[in-house]
């Protein structure tokens, strides 16, 4: 019986993943695996480059899980700096480029799977292509950059955008010295969070000397003669000098190669799959990781968000269904956590806009508790905000912000929107109680409580 042929479009967290699960499902003898990556990195952490950046990670290998000479002592064909440049659905092939030599040749396959991933935002702006302008989504983004600040001799950053990754790396920069100004569309950075807990985090920030410049809509970057980025402008007619500017605005999925073979997309431009991840029509065609959209199980939708933790299970759901066993991935509440300086931040689950965006009626509740005993020495602020459907009581979202521990705290309320719980159900949860781990009434529990009150007196 001839064995099989399974070629993979990426290697970072789903691709290899896919790989790797497949090839511990079925041996060389019956599966022959072959695996495309355009950078020079497989299977590394793109969440930990602002901490490699900021100092805080010693070198950029300790980001890296497996190597490509790993995966090819696993009998995987991995075939790094060659890009994927057209998908023949019908000839069940690809053609691939060398990146290096240049060269172009044709692979078959029986089954494929595509992790594309995601690449930065970059609005078309003047002077966007500049020297000295930076996306950070890959290992190589990163490497460019550190490379950059290395030889820069000035100490002033421009950072555009203030989701996760743009107030990370803002964090990141000022670690390493620079003077750093964020501009930002909105009303507050992290626009993950509902602006009252945005504002939060814009106080953290200020007060760590980075300055937030909210409600800036950048027009230009300005270049000297030599084409290297100098100042960034904003339509208010301002100026920011830079020596380097990094792009934090988000990503987005890359998918024109998969568009362009005709395969479906949703909204925001992720492939759509089913539970599988299967690319939906297409019987031999799975995707996963950044290039994805995923069923938000409390909005019911599908939305993209694109996290190391999703692309991982993508990739061993994927690999164990070519590999010939079956797993879903029924889909997300959107938990995420991230820290400016000491300050966590946490979300999971639907923000207002959201709720609204879907449909729903629903009150919110918001209290200030601290993350230990209040008489415990060294407890910190945390403020913790509930979203719950106003009839039913159903829990929506909790955004947490405060000192240490308050992030990881969101987990619970993780779990309980997978359950399906309401906020009185939550106050009756068990949770753990240690005067040096929380107070006698865990916040979130605080905030449930609060959150039934204000369903009951919401009425129907």
């Amino acid at each position: 019986m001839a064995k099989e042929r399974l070629v993979v479009v990426g290697g970072d967290a789903a691709g290899m993943s896919a790989a790797s699960q497949a090839r511990r499902l079925k041996g060389p003898a019956e599966l022959e695996i072959t695996a495309f990556e355009r950078g020079h990195f497989t299977s590394y952490s793109a969440c930990g480059i602002p901490y490699w950046i900021g100092g805080q990670v010693a070198g950029r290998d300790e980001l890296i899980a497996r190597t490509p000479e790993e995966h090819r002592a696993r009998d995987i064909d991995l075939r790094t700096r060659t890009e994927v440049v057209e998908l023949d659905l019908p000839g069940r092939r690809v053609r691939a480029r060398d990146l290096e030599s240049g060269t172009e040749s044709w692979t078959a396959y029986d089954k494929l799977v595509l992790a594309t991933g995601a690449r930065p935002v970059r609005p078309r702006l003047p002077g966007i292509g500049a020297h000295g302008v930076h996306g950070v989504q890959t290992l190589d983004d990163g490497r460019r950059l550190m490379d950059d600040l290395e030889r820069s001799p000035g100490r002033r950053a421009v950072v555009v955008g203030a989701g996760y990754i743009g107030v990370e790396m803002a964090e990141a920069l000022v670690r390493r010295g620079y003077a750093v100004t964020v501009l930002h569309r909105g009303e507050q950075p992290m626009a993950t969070l509902d602006p009252d807990m945005g504002g939060l985090v814009h106080g953290a920030m200020n007060r760590m000397g980075i300055v937030t410049v909210s409600r800036a809509e950048v027009t230009k970057i300005l270049t000297d003669e030599e084409g290297r980025a100098v100042a960034v402008t904003t339509a208010a007619g301002d100026e920011y000098p830079a020596d380097v500017v990094v792009l934090g605005i988000g990503v987005e999925p890359r998918t024109a190669l998969a568009r362009a073979a005709g395969l479906p997309v949703g909204t925001s431009g992720g492939l759509l799959t089913d539970l599988s991840m299967r690319v939906r029509g297409h019987e031999e065609v799975w995707a996963g990781g950044d290039c994805v959209e995923v069923l938000d199980l409390v909005a019911g939708r599908t939305r993209h968000i694109p996290l190391g933790t999703h692309a991982n299970k993508h990739g061993q759901v994927i690999g164990s269904n070519v590999g010939g066993g079956y797993a879903t991935f029924p889909g997300v509440v959107g938990t995420a956590v991230s820290k400016v300086c000491d300050l966590e931040i946490a979300r999971t689950g639907l923000r207002e806009r959201d709720a609204l965006e879907a449909g729903l009626r629903f009150v919110t509740a918001t209290i200030a508790s601290t993350n230990t005993a209040g008489y415990y020495p060294g407890a910190e602020p945390m403020t913790v905000k509930m979203l719950a459907e106003r009839r039913t009581g159903r829990l929506l979202g909790v955004q947490i912000v405060g000192g240490a521990g308050a992030a990881k705290r969101v987990d619970v309320a993780a779990v309980a929107l997978t359950a399906g719980m309401t906020v009185d159900q939550v106050v009756s949860l068990d949770l753990g109680y240690a005067p040096p781990f929380s107070p006698v009434w865990d916040p979130v529990l605080v905030a449930a409580r609060k959150a039934v009150s204000a369903v009951r007196a919401a009425g129907v």
